[in-house]
């Protein structure tokens, strides 16, 4: 999969981010975990089946995610790290990844808030490493395709005679 900007998610990391999710729901008793980046692409789930169109939910997530950033600014807050959206059977925590990733846990009555609110705060730690990882793999990708392509342009220019 590939995500936004230069980095890109390969099955590895995949499956690391899996295991991290996996451990979250384990550990806070909440139903599943989606990952969605920043332009409203789901890159990974755990837990329970969805109920529910993923790519709208995963569109809308990063919506809301946007339109509280605006909303912190406008309060004088740079932003907000997480979300919490609690329904009468349902709730929501999201969680920021890095500034480019939320982490989106679904729980219900089987656990609580504080303890959602808990072991997302270690799985933000654990997911903002693997994400680094492969930003900065994405940024020395680019950084070693630039000697190669660099003197490109002048090599057309001297093909077509400009």
């Amino acid at each position: 999969m590939t995500g936004a900007g230069s980095w890109s998610l390969g099955e590895q990391d995949h499956h690391r981010i899996t295991e991290h999710l996996n451990d979250l729901l384990r550990e806070s008793n909440a139903r599943c975990a989606l990952l969605v980046d920043r332009t409203g692409q789901l890159l990974a789930h755990a837990g329970d089946q969805l109920q529910f169109d993923p790519t709208a939910f995963a569109s809308l997530t990063a919506a809301d995610f946007s339109a509280n950033d605006q909303l912190a600014k406008m309060i004088g807050e740079p932003e907000f790290a997480s979300l919490f959206h609690q329904g009468e059977k349902e709730s929501m925590y999201l969680a920021d990844i890095a500034r480019r990733v939320i982490l989106v846990v679904l729980f219900d009555q089987r656990t609580t808030v504080g303890l959602v609110r808990l072991r997302v705060r270690q799985a933000v730690g654990d997911l903002v490493r693997v994400f680094d990882e492969m930003f900065q793999r994405g940024a020395s990708g680019q950084q070693a395709a630039r000697p190669f392509l660099e003197g490109a342009d002048d090599e057309i220019d001297k093909l077509f005679g400009d």
